[in-house]
């Protein structure tokens, strides 16, 4: 345990230094992945005036984007609360689309609001395809790095928003 602190407190550091969302977000990406032992994070960023998530660190693919109220990342943020997905293909909410776009086949996955300094969510996270299967302990971490990154998140989106 005092190991993934002291990875914690260095990945804190590392992060600081990054300027950009496109700078910050493959690191999140990184050390997610290596905790939970996932095969792939996507960190989504909730475009609240398009009403629209996108991501541009969905490990292997381009930019998605979607509707807020689509799949399961749009169900996180409707619901506000982390959601585990057992078997991707038998979810109603999982946008099999997006596998047949990027070539890419998600079995499992967990999601996690990323939430703003007024509790208005400005994200989710999400990890897909832990060999074992996620559980609640993945979900636990889930809402506490979630939780970690967002002020980098938030901070790094004002400054792009007031710059552009």
């Amino acid at each position: 345990m005092k190991e993934m602190y002291s990875k914690l407190a260095d990945f804190g550091k590392e992060l600081l230094n990054k300027k950009s969302l496109a700078e910050g977000l493959p690191l999140i990406s990184k050390y997610a992945k290596q905790v939970i032992g996932a095969d792939r994070c996507s960190v989504f960023i909730y475009n609240s005036a398009k009403d629209e998530l996108w991501t541009t660190i969905a490990d292997g693919t381009e930019k998605i984007v979607i509707p807020s109220d689509k799949g399961i990342v749009g169900h996180t943020l409707k619901e506000r609360k982390p959601l585990i997905v057992f078997d991707a293909e038998a979810d109603p909410l999982f946008l099999s689309e997006i596998d047949k776009s990027t070539g890419y086949k998600t079995k499992n996955l967990v999601t996690a609001p990323i939430f703003n300094s007024e509790r208005q969510i400005i994200g989710v996270l999400e990890l897909l395809n832990k060999e074992a299967g996620f559980d609640d302990e993945d979900v636990k971490f889930m809402i506490f790095f979630a939780h970690y990154v967002s002020g980098f998140i938030e901070l790094t989106n004002l400054y792009t928003t007031e710059e552009s």
